[in-house]
């Protein structure tokens, strides 16, 4: 898997920038953690700046599939903001973090974010879905020794959590279109 992982994260790298083609993309590369080490060894987090895609922010993890890929197959998440922030990029690499460090993140699962999304945001866990704002085009990234899905890190409440938990994840996402809510506001309102 060692040699895979370069060859992975470039991969998801380029498929990204090809997405988001006349958008700039920073490639940010963490630094160490708390512990002196990234959980997640090559981890790579690219902003992507509002352009003629969406008119909002994305960050998305390029690493976690090289990382934790199973039978070839893998995820990457992105998650999307109104503003460019340092603490988007620290969630996205918590994410990763606790993606490898035994949750194995995949669609239709939560995590706890610990603190708000942003000050003052009830949104406190990030909820993993389909990428709906970007679509198929941007979920399915072929890579050389397999496929990696990106999925959708949508900030939700601990109520909406909740709500999942005992009605499922599809009565939550109905109750996100019946609201129409703004995904990338941190100050929405509960759908309940």
């Amino acid at each position: 898997m060692s040699d895979a992982r370069p060859t992975a994260t470039e991969a998801v790298e380029a498929h990204v920038r090809a997405f988001f083609e006349g958008h700039s993309v920073e490639t940010v590369v963490p630094g160490p953690g708390p512990e002196g080490r990234r959980a997640v060894p090559g981890l790579r987090v690219l902003v992507v700046s509002p352009g003629p895609r969406g008119d909002s922010w994305a960050y998305v993890t390029a690493g976690c599939w090289a990382a934790m890929a199973e039978d070839g197959r893998g995820p990457e998440f992105v998650m999307t903001a109104r503003v460019r922030d340092e603490r988007f990029v620290d969630l996205m690499v918590m994410l990763a973090d606790y993606h490898r460090g035994g949750h194995r993140l995949d669609l239709e699962h939560s995590m706890p974010i610990g603190e708000p999304w942003v000050p003052g945001s009830a949104c406190d866990h990030l909820l993993i879905s389909l990428p709906y704002l970007h679509g198929p085009d941007l979920e399915h990234c072929p890579l050389p020794a397999g496929h990696a899905r990106v999925l959708w890190a949508l900030p939700v409440t601990a109520a909406e959590i909740e709500f999942r938990g005992r009605e499922g994840h599809e009565a939550l996402e109905r109750l996100f279109d019946d609201a129409e809510i703004a995904p990338v506001d941190p100050f929405r309102a509960s759908v309940v």
